[in-house]
C-alpha cells in the first residue's frame, strides 16, 4: 500500500496520462445530449398518453 503522498504522485501522473476533449467537442456532444433528452422526453410523454388511454378503454372509464 502507497503512502498518502505517493498516491497523490501517482493520480497526478495518471492524469496528466488523459486526453481532454477540446472545447468544440464538449459543446458539440452537450447540444447531442440535450437534443437525445429532448427525443426521449417527448417519446415517453406521447407513450404515456396512449398507455393512459388503452388503460381507461379497458377500465370503461370511456375516452
Amino acid at each position: 500500500m502507497a503512502s498518502p503522498i505517493e498516491f497523490l504522485k501517482q493520480v497526478r501522473s495518471e492524469g496528466k496520462k488523459v486526453t481532454w476533449p477540446s472545447r468544440q467537442e464538449t459543446t458539440v456532444s452537450t447540444i447531442a445530449v440535450f437534443i437525445m433528452v429532448f427525443i426521449a422526453s417527448i417519446f415517453l410523454y406521447f407513450s404515456d398518453q396512449v398507455i393512459a388511454v388503452v388503460i381507461r378503454f379497458i377500465m370503461g372509464f370511456g375516452l
